[in-house]
């Protein structure tokens, strides 16, 4: 890890230039892995579509493998997911005309009501590289010809290593795993920055959690030192930046007089949050001591992304399982999953009317608490494997 400069100005118009790609990637990072959907949600012979990056992906389980084709018939260009048809496990089907393709190569196998139809075996449909790891399903996003493709670990947090009771990583064995994902009305990009952000928990300052575990949480952090902000480059493997929370290199602010407003909470434990491309949160120890969080912001277009919050602690027994299962439904639920995120959600959508409507990337004014968004928008423009343009259809969009 390499410390980066400490911010001492408020960075404004005067430093878009250091990080212009990730200004340009209003579609999100191409070339990267997102997650898609957790793996309860594609039973056996099920089909699902998901929208990542303006890229429309048909999700089909078939003999307990997941296949990845493109969302849409070469023949009169109907979404295939719309309606399930599927006939057998070696094909994905279209429900409107019976183009059939194969689920290992996109290749147009048979047509139901033409079987000698000189176009099969002539066309195809896209395919697209899957992992299915920890209970999600991951798609590779990007160029087609895109060699070789990373392993999944690259665009996964690091295993951490310096911390006496270290989290869970999403990859271990005798995991527990809560989590939910959805539509939020934002660019990726807010939705990433709020994850973050060091002084964002003040929207979090009277949250039903806090006083349930009587958590402390501070109004803010603020950076001290030119260590606040470390780089993770992990050669071949992830890039991010990591916020040095509970070290010398941040004040935490706990009252401002001025405000007249005090944090809330007297149980203190070590909370740190780190962020990696193409746009995966860890939030280590929270929302309880031992546990962590993964989040993850999937650009679906422009304007929207699919938010992730998954809550992961290890699990070595069925008695410890049943334990967790009950604190999920009775507090990780509804304390954090619907009260504690929705805060973050009604953020992010309340900056994209800004950002949208004015232009905000360009006329924010930014200050010292903002240290860590500046090291990750030029992180991210340096090390990102491509910006993913709009799709066609979007170019012309109003």
């Amino acid at each position: 890890m390499a410390s980066t400069p400490h911010l001492k100005r408020s960075p404004s118009r005067s430093h878009d230039r250091d990080y212009a790609p990730y200004l340009e990637a209003a579609w999100g990072f191409k070339n990267h892995w997102y997650p898609a959907l957790f793996s309860h949600e594609l039973p056996e012979g099920s089909l699902r579509g998901v929208v990542i990056a303006g890229h429309e992906v048909a999700l089909r389980r078939a003999k307990g493998k997941v296949y990845g084709l493109a969302d849409q018939c070469i023949h009169r260009g109907v979404k295939i997911s719309a309606r399930q048809m599927c006939l057998n496990d070696e094909h994905l089907t279209c429900w409107y005309h019976g183009f059939c393709y194969g689920l290992e190569d996109g290749v147009l196998k048979t047509i139901v009501g033409s079987p000698r139809d000189p176009l099969i075996g002539r066309v195809k449909i896209r395919t697209y590289p899957l992992e299915e790891r920890g209970g999600i399903i991951f798609v590779f996003i990007g160029d087609e010809d895109y060699r070789p493709v990373p392993p999944l670990t690259a665009d996964l947090p690091i295993r951490i290593t310096d911390d006496p009771n270290p989290t869970p990583h999403l990859l271990d064995e005798n995991l527990f795993m809560c989590g939910v994902h959805g539509l939020a009305k934002s660019n990726w990009r807010l939705g990433a920055e709020n994850a973050f952000d060091p002084g964002h928990v003040l929207i979090h300052w009277d949250n039903a959690i806090v006083a349930a575990t009587d958590s402390f949480i501070p109004l803010g952090f603020h950076p001290t030192s030119p260590d606040s902000v470390k780089i993770i480059d992990v050669p071949d493997g992830p890039k991010g930046i990591m916020n040095m929370y509970n070290t010398d290199t941040f004040e935490i602010v706990t009252e401002n007089p001025v405000a007249r407003i005090k944090s809330r909470g007297s149980q203190h434990h070590y909370v740190r949050t780190s962020f990696y491309l193409p746009g995966c949160l860890l939030v280590e120890h929270w929302p309880l001591p031992g546990m962590a969080i993964y989040g993850w912001y999937v650009p679906t277009d422009d304007r929207h992304h699919e938010y992730w919050d998954v809550a992961i602690a290890r699990c070595n027994s069925e008695e410890e399982r049943k334990d967790l299962q009950f604190k999920h439904e009775k507090m990780f639920k509804p304390l954090h999953f619907e009260d504690f995120y929705s805060n973050d959600i009604f953020a992010r959508e309340a900056m994209q009317r800004y950002y949208d409507r004015q232009d905000g990337w360009h006329g924010e004014q930014l200050c010292e608490l903002d240290s860590s968004i500046i090291t990750w928008r030029k992180l991210a423009s340096h090390y990102n494997r491509g910006i993913q343009e709009p799709p066609d259809w979007a170019t012309d969009r109003g």
